[in-house]
């Protein structure tokens, strides 16, 4: 017989049982005894038995999966902490399958639409930029699938999440600017709905009342995350009369614009401009003057949204007291602050 064609009832014929003995056998079932066991997985061994995994999954009703819907792939964040991810999900036995929202939030509704129909394990989650209807979000927590929000959140949907303290760290860098003798300091943000970059624009507000420094509207720039909007913005804040000294910027990708821009306008670093990122980013250190970033502990983050899934998933139809775990971020002082 071809081993390629082994199926379950062939297994069982040859065996003289059912097939439902066979299948809780190969699954060390405790109602089958230990004798049985032997038999069935010492035949599947020697006939190279394949298990069909999509009738298993039918018959489970539940992949051995976990679904992971994030902005992009290419960012670094999301890149190391699909990695940490990975490493939880490989010691409880379950594959990850990425969907890329690509920041469009019919994207993102279509993704969780169809890996719902999967019967995936859980989901972990991050939102995409024009991400402002959560109802997809809804009828997960409504079919009890174990669901957890990292980095970019929805508060209204009452869940795990893992997250960084994004308003003080934000405070603490504006602080350092001030501390450092700068006068004038400019918010470079994210999209306008997207809640991380808020919760950083709320902290760098904070820090300036702080000091009795005054707001200006001027200052406060917002992005899409595209090269020409970023461009836009960054020669929006440099080009004005009276051009921040300083500026702290939602993530490392925009500060290359900011880096690019000064350079072109004949803007100094850091004797002109001081610029503070987010994230980080390997690149950010070969930058001449190297990048001042804050640094998000991003396979942590992974590490921990899987961690949280699977208890999650262990206390499915039990209940289980959602959590809201804030790791915290630094500083990285280099070249590009004085």
């Amino acid at each position: 017989m071809d081993n390629k064609s082994i199926r379950l009832k062939d297994i069982a014929r040859i065996l003289n049982v059912s097939e439902s003995t066979v299948s809780r056998a190969l699954r060390d079932h405790p109602r089958i005894s230990e004798k049985m066991k032997a038999q069935v997985q010492r035949l599947a061994k020697e006939l190279d038995y394949t298990p069909n995994q999509i009738a298993l999954n039918l018959q489970n009703r539940q992949m051995n999966a976990i679904g992971v819907v994030i902005p992009k792939l290419s960012y670094y964040l999301y890149a190391r902490a699909i990695s940490g991810m990975e490493e939880i999900a490989e010691k409880a036995g379950y594959n990850i399958i990425i969907c890329q929202s690509n920041e469009n939030a019919a994207r993102e509704k279509a993704i969780v639409q169809e890996l719902m129909g999967t019967r995936i394990a859980g989901f972990i989650i991050s939102l995409s930029s024009s991400t402002v209807d959560f109802e997809h979000f809804a009828k997960i927590k409504r079919r009890n699938i174990p669901l957890v929000f990292f980095n970019r959140e929805c508060e209204d949907i009452h869940t795990d999440r893992v997250i960084i303290d994004n308003f003080g760290v934000a405070k603490q860098a504006v602080e350092h600017l001030i501390q450092q003798g700068c006068q004038q300091i400019a918010y470079f943000g994210g999209p306008a709905n997207v809640q991380i970059s808020n919760r950083r624009l709320e902290g760098y507000t904070a820090a300036l009342q702080r000091h009795d420094f005054p707001i200006h509207p001027s200052y406060i720039v917002h992005s899409e995350f595209n090269p020409e909007s970023a461009q836009q913005s960054a020669r929006q804040l440099l080009l004005q009369p009276n051009r921040p000294d300083a500026i702290l910027i939602f993530s490392d990708q925009f500060a290359y614009t900011l880096y690019l821009t000064a350079r072109e306008l004949g803007i100094r670093l850091p004797q002109d401009l001081s610029l503070i990122g987010f994230n980080n980013e390997p690149a950010s250190a070969l930058l001449s003057p190297a990048l001042s970033s804050i640094a998000q502990p991003v396979y942590e983050m992974g590490r921990t949204a899987a961690e949280l899934l699977f208890q999650q998933i262990l206390h499915r139809g039990s209940y289980y007291r959602s959590q809201t775990k804030v790791l915290q971020s630094r500083l990285i002082l280099r070249g590009s602050t004085k």
